[in-house]
């Protein structure tokens, strides 16, 4: 394969943007103050909270998509037969799967993070774009945000920072990977099957450059929370370390997109991965760290409400969800 054949691919992986993304998207309460759930709609998203140390973590389902043939989109590289075992070993249809998107809230008690923002409202036809309603439900409105990090720029990660061209979280700091921002904004991006999510980009990262502050490896989103690169599924694609109170927990981003076949197969090609080698090389290392050290991650797209640990095995890992560790 040329280096022409292979930036041809990793653009075109790029134009399609993440599995998240079937579409390419165009008064303050003190931080300290605890927030007042409301009283939840009966049309309200599902929301989970949860204790990690001092920290609550909230979590939102930004809504989900029914997508068809899984074996399209995970373990490219392999047969069609053979990513239909592994569904139907795991008790999974394989015609078919189902994929969510959960943004994370942590209220540290001095700072009240958002960790990546869904579509945003403007999908609500097509089933996303929860996450501000989600929040109201569990009691707080936009301006109680203080500060917003992205793992990376896909569209259902920034599709919620913008909207009517201006900021939603208009309190807020950002938090964002200077490598991703960069790849992004390249020129270079123009013309090629790339350009679509690059003009995302443009329309809701952008405008907020002044407010941004460029993180990478070991950089510090607030206090007891630093970024760790994860690369492959995007050029500039970091993962968030949280501790407290001797505990800890990982936001892994869009590390691994799905319980069965990103976790248990983690050498297995995943389409919307850019560099599928690195994104594979990635997974083993980040959840070899979550299985040696024995600690929760927080997944975007795992089944709702997202966290749970892996257990390692011969061929990759077993998910094990949350269930009511946190609740002692």
């Amino acid at each position: 394969m040329t280096a022409a054949d292979i930036k041809r691919r990793t653009l075109l992986a790029a134009g399609l943007g993440a599995v998240a993304a079937p579409a390419i998207l165009s008064g303050t309460r003190s931080a300290q103050a605890q927030a007042t759930p409301a009283a939840k709609p009966a049309d309200a998203p599902e929301i989970n909270q949860f204790k990690l140390g001092s920290f609550k973590f909230t979590v939102v389902r930004d809504g989900l998509n029914t997508i068809e043939k899984p074996q399209g989109t995970f373990g490219t590289n392999q047969s069609v037969e053979t990513v239909d075992a592994l569904l139907k070993a795991n008790f999974l249809p394989t015609d078919k799967f189902v994929n969510t998107y959960s943004p994370a809230l942590i209220d540290t008690g001095s700072d009240v993070i958002l960790v990546d923002t869904g579509f945003g409202a403007a999908s609500k036809p097509r089933g996303t774009g929860r996450l501000l309603d989600g929040l109201k439900a569990a009691g707080y409105a936009p301006e109680d945000i203080t500060v917003v990090a992205l793992t990376h720029m896909h569209g259902d990660h920034i599709g919620g920072l913008m909207a009517d061209g201006k900021p939603v979280f208009s309190k807020a700091r950002y938090v964002a990977g200077k490598a991703e921002y960069d790849f992004w904004t390249s020129k270079d991006r123009a013309g090629t099957p790339a350009e679509g999510n690059a003009k995302a980009v443009a329309a809701n990262v952008v405008p907020l450059a002044e407010k941004i502050t460029f993180i990478g490896e070991g950089g510090q989103v607030a206090g007891g929370i630093t970024a760790m690169m994860a690369t492959g599924h995007t050029p500039g694609h970091m993962v968030f370390n949280v501790e407290s109170g001797g505990k800890r927990l990982l936001l892994s981003g869009d590390t691994a997109n799905h319980y069965i076949l990103s976790l248990q197969r983690p050498d297995w090609e995943v389409r919307f991965d850019m560099d599928k080698a690195q994104a594979a090389a990635t997974r083993k290392k980040v959840f070899d760290m979550v299985a040696t050290d024995r600690i929760a991650f927080l997944g975007y797209h795992m089944p709702f409400p997202a966290v749970g640990f892996v257990e390692k095995q011969e061929t990759g890992y077993r998910f094990v969800p949350k269930s009511y560790q946190f609740d002692l």
